[in-house]
């Protein structure tokens, strides 16, 4: 539809359409907190036209202003444009049922991690964590979200980047929880010296260098740091594992996730006794091992 054909967009559900139909026209990538187009194009509307992500179907029908379709079209060409996933264009995204300030300083909260969060990662605890660790860090939504699901736990957010710090920053005032939560500059361990840990949950970085290079140009707004990890993809993965006994529990728990690079984890760790967690609502690559196991499966 040329730009003066819009005006032929009358109602939300047309716009929901019409943006829906540009992005799988122009070949966009979907897999930032939405994997299809209308979904995308939905939130997208939802939030240029002020209305909540609830909104009840019978309100697609309302007819919209003609600022109201030249916002949203605007928003909506801005996506197919520069390639940017929706929620770096809202500023926010939900992650575990709660709200997260995001830019492009920070990888856009997707893990499957959430849905642990959510169940308060049962059946796997032996008994409600007291501390937390949410390593590599990013926005925080991770141990943010641990903090809800625990509202007696301390929660420490240790992150390498002084630019998602600030993200941090934003989100731990954005949920009221500074203090319990609390953020520290450190490369994985470095400066958690004498901390140990119930829970260490690790979204860390685990895409292989030259992969990177190689995905969706989506992916090119997200911080590199967040996403290469050398040559297997597990240069971080494999300084977790080396150090996570000296900081875990005598009965604590490593959950990390490596995503799409499960055979490269494999391939360097195959007898190394850890639980691959299966979801009901989707995803996978993540892992979970006591610090027993690990320290069993290091010998």
């Amino acid at each position: 539809m040329a730009s003066g054909q819009t005006s032929a967009l009358k109602t939300v559900r047309d716009l929901v359409r019409w943006g829906a139909s540009e992005f799988a026209r122009n070949g966009l990538y979907f897999g930032h907190g939405t994997d299809n187009a209308l979904d995308e194009s939905f939130h997208l509307v939802l939030h240029a036209l002020s209305l909540p992500a609830d909104l009840p179907a019978i309100y697609l029908e309302s007819r919209v202003t003609d600022s109201e379709r030249e916002a949203t079209v605007k928003l909506l060409r801005k996506r197919v444009k520069l390639r940017k996933p929706a929620a770096y264009l809202i500023g926010e995204i939900e992650f575990a049922g709660l709200k997260f300030n995001v830019d492009e300083r920070v990888l856009i909260p997707r893990s499957p991690i959430g849905e642990l969060i959510a169940k308060r990662f049962e059946p796997w605890l032996a008994h409600e964590p007291a501390r937390i660790l949410d390593l590599c860090a990013g926005s925080g939504c991770i141990g943010i979200a641990c903090a809800h699901a625990f509202p007696e736990a301390r929660v420490d957010l240790a992150e390498r980047d002084v630019a998602a710090l600030e993200v941090c920053r934003r989100n731990i005032e954005l949920h009221h929880c500074a203090e319990r939560v609390h953020m520290i500059k450190s490369d994985v361990f470095g400066a958690l010296k004498g901390n140990r840990y119930d829970l260490i949950v690790a979204n860390p970085p685990y895409v292989p260098s030259e992969e990177v290079d190689t995905l969706p140009d989506e992916f090119r707004h997200e911080p590199r740091i967040a996403l290469d990890a050398g040559k297997d993809g597990m240069d971080i993965v494999a300084r977790i594992l080396d150090e996570a006994p000296t900081y875990l529990a005598d009965d604590g728990v490593l959950i990390c996730e490596v995503g799409g690079s499960v055979p490269e984890f494999t391939a360097r760790w195959p007898r190394l006794p850890v639980t691959w967690i299966e979801f009901e609502h989707g995803g996978d690559g993540v892992f979970l091992i006591s610090r027993a196991d690990l320290v069993a499966g290091k010998h």
